[in-house]
């Protein structure tokens, strides 16, 4: 009997493939190798699906750690707040806001901070806090701007659920604030949570 002809069928063709990524990936992973990959059920998890949760955690491994104003090009640098007056700061905060949504940093929980307070932030906390920077095109840096402080007042005030505060209170036994609307209702680009 001489060589088996190689394997015409596609799906089959498919499947060796994702069995060659898997294992490619695996490798290049063993020097971070940890119990993350150990939690995958390689009984219940496709490959392909595998592959992709591998290939995501080996791109944070390997995503450098710089400063987000750096993640553009040139570096984002903005004026101090007291340097505009209103109308330049609520042009500059948008647009800003979306440079940000574009290199994959939302927003989250803006809507108690008026414009020059979230201007603020994004200058003097968000672009110069060192992130990992990954590169996949799907991956989204959700940054809580009502921790700022690490003050659960503002989160509980304003964007906790009833469900929330009563978890919050059964836990920690304090007084709760009173919840409010807040005052800066903004439509800012969403990515996924």
């Amino acid at each position: 009997m001489g060589d088996m002809p190689p394997s015409t069928n596609p799906e089959t063709n498919r499947d060796v493939e994702q069995l060659l990524r898997n294992a490619e990936l695996r490798n290049q992973l063993e020097p971070y190798f940890d119990e993350s990959i150990s939690w995958i059920d390689r009984e219940r998890v496709p490959t392909p699906v595998e592959n992709e949760f591998l290939a995501s955690m080996l791109a944070w491994e390997r995503a450098p750690i710089v400063p987000i104003a750096e993640w553009f090009t040139p570096p984002l640098q903005l004026p101090t707040a007291d340097s505009l007056d209103d109308f330049s700061l609520h042009e500059l905060l948008w647009e800003t806001v979306q440079k940000l949504f574009d290199k994959r940093v939302v927003l989250d929980f803006t809507d108690h901070l008026n414009d020059r307070a979230l201007y603020t932030l994004i200058r003097r906390d968000i672009l110069p806090s060192y992130e990992k920077k990954i590169d996949n095109g799907e991956s989204f840096l959700h940054w809580d701007c009502s921790d700022a402080g690490n003050d659960s007042d503002v989160w509980l005030r304003y964007y906790a659920s009833a469900d929330d505060r009563d978890d919050w209170h059964s836990e920690f036994h304090d007084d709760l604030p009173p919840h409010e609307d807040p005052p800066f209702p903004r439509r800012l680009p969403r990515g996924p949570q």
